[in-house]
């Protein structure tokens, strides 16, 4: 059986001093005319974000806290895959996988992995306690890639399924996941129905089989629709050139603190449901908690790289149309990247809790934790035997 080793991050203070001398040598881009953000990150604020990270965050503190966690590595196969593991309280509890997704990190589920392993502690119902595990995905943070082409959404959901069943041993267990983490969930529903007994969505990541013998779009699945392609025009510039030629960016980002900084900052601002202002969402203590995480790790290029690997694999992606037939819960957020109505994922999805909200962006599980915290459980909670 694998040998599961435990983990914790320690950094050298030289890395923080080159990062620090990185960050006094900024050049930033001339400010340009116009509304802010609508180009991208604007200087100013990059300016007043970056005198921060250099001058007053504090990388080592926020280390303790991700050492809070109980983290782990274990080799699969050629993979050595870090993650979460924390034990639910309770008679009972039950494995949920939650996969996070791009820009962010295992750091995610910092703000449910209690609610969700220990409920009577947070007012809830012990019989709903979890085990939760909270994989890095390969090439992010500390799991390293493998340096070989092929790690695609269904791969790394393969990788999962042998991380929870042969080394951990749960043979049935749930997941759960948003953006990338949307996509490996998907996966796992798809070609994992013997161990996945459900999964949980907050992105729709599948998309429906439409033919001759498929009910017409409604009105709203058509808006859906043209809204979609507006997006991808506007907004979907950032995943064309990291599903391309991912190494040509990474060349930029790895090198370019700053670089690094504006790339990942502009996401958690437009994603979020920040109205705007990206801090009245998230701290810089918050957002330069995974941007340095990033950065320390040197791991911007190789998690822009599962944009290429999705694109090379598309007949086993739910980039391809597709059903999944492994029941599936969704949790619907107003500022999620995609919003569909039901009645869309219906079509691609066995589909037995649907949940909308009136407020709440991409990053759920750091924005409405409380609320993904409730929808995991009531979805969660009739599949639990079996």
């Amino acid at each position: 059986m694998t040998q599961v080793r435990p983990f914790r991050s320690v950094t050298p203070p030289d890395q923080i001093d080159d990062l620090r001398e990185r960050l006094a040598h900024t050049r930033l881009a001339p400010a340009l005319s116009g509304p802010e953000w609508t180009c991208g990150t604007p200087p100013g604020y990059l300016a007043e974000l970056l005198t921060y990270w250099r001058e007053d965050f504090d990388w080592f503190a926020a280390e303790r806290r991700l050492n809070e966690l109980p983290q782990f590595l274990a080799e699969v196969g050629d993979c050595t895959l870090h993650f979460v593991h924390a034990r639910g309280v309770g008679s009972r509890p039950f494995p949920l996988l939650f996969t996070h997704g791009w820009p962010g990190s295992f750091w995610e589920v910092h703000k449910i992995i209690g609610p969700l392993t220990d409920p009577e502690a947070y007012g809830g119902d012990p019989a709903d306690a979890f085990d939760v595990i909270a994989p890095s995905l390969p090439g992010y943070g500390f799991s390293p890639h493998p340096g070989r082409p092929g790690l695609s959404p269904k791969a790394v959901g393969d990788l999962f399924d042998r991380l929870m069943v042969e080394v951990l041993g749960y043979p049935r267990y749930g997941a759960q996941g948003g953006d990338w983490g949307a996509v490996v969930t998907t996966c796992l529903g798809r070609y994992h129905e013997r161990t996945v007994a459900g999964i949980h969505l907050n992105m729709a990541a599948a998309r429906p089989v439409l033919n001759e013998e498929s009910a017409p779009l409604s009105p709203a699945e058509q808006e859906f629709v043209d809204s979609q392609a507006s997006w991808r025009a506007e907004e979907g510039g950032y995943a064309h050139i990291q599903g391309t030629r991912p190494a040509t960016l990474a060349a930029g980002l790895s090198d370019s603190p700053a670089g690094l900084a504006a790339w990942i900052v502009e996401k958690f601002r437009a994603w979020s449901d920040c109205g705007g202002d990206v801090e009245s969402t998230f701290s810089k203590d918050d957002l330069l908690t995974t941007i340095t995480l990033y950065w320390l790790t040197n791991t911007i290029g190789t998690s822009i790289r599962l944009y290429y690997e999705a694109h090379q694999d598309r007949a086993n992606s739910p980039i391809q149309p597709c059903y999944v037939g492994t029941p599936t819960g969704f949790a619907s957020f107003p500022r999620e990247l995609s919003v569909p109505p039901k009645q869309w994922v219906e079509r691609a999805y066995n589909l037995v809790r649907f949940t909308e909200f009136d407020r709440g962006g991409h990053f759920a599980a750091l924005e409405r934790p409380d609320a993904l915290v409730h929808e995991i459980r009531e979805f969660f909670r009739p599949l639990r035997q079996g």
